[in-house]
């Protein structure tokens, strides 16, 4: 009986190629497969819309809602910002100046628009380890803000030129 490309009178050796191939250099045996599943974690953990899908504005308002929440980027403190009822905000860059203003949703962003700047700042938010992640979508180039620590209270904001 001939099966396949086996030549006339001989029995097939069932998966020949394979056995040969995997005690050759360990190819494509244990260590390919295992730096491929390397790669594949890496790549997913790197970019926080492979981890998980972005919170909607409802799943992000329930995480917010209430609290005072410090920001980073790179490792350097970025900004906290308080988040109010009826989806007010107050920002500050953390020198002692705030800035108030309202988020919404708006095609899957949470995009927030504050006193006297006009163009909306819109954002992607995903949890990470229980912490906000967040990606700029007006500059998707920038760099990731993550939650640095949560406020025990409010925002302590003096005012633009207090004491001038």
């Amino acid at each position: 009986m001939t099966r396949g490309l086996a030549p006339p009178n001989t029995q097939p050796v069932a998966n020949t190629r394979l056995s040969l191939r995997s005690t050759v250099a360990g190819w494509p045996g244990t260590w390919h497969r295992r730096f491929m599943r390397w790669i594949v974690t890496a790549l997913a953990l790197s970019t926080p819309a492979f981890a998980e899908s972005p919170l909607s504005a409802d799943e992000f308002e329930d995480f917010v809602m209430g609290r005072t929440l410090s920001y980073a980027a790179g490792g350097v403190a970025y900004g906290a910002e308080e988040y109010l009822s009826n989806r007010r905000v107050r920002w500050s860059h953390l020198d002692g100046e705030c800035e108030e203003g309202r988020w919404y949703e708006s095609g899957g962003d949470v995009c927030f628009v504050y006193d006297g700047i006009e163009a909306p700042q819109c954002w992607k938010f995903f949890v990470k380890e229980q912490r906000l992640v967040a990606q700029f979508t007006n500059n998707t180039a920038s760099a990731e803000v993550y939650e640095l620590d949560v406020a025990k209270g409010p925002l302590q904001c003096m005012g633009p030129e207090v004491g001038v």
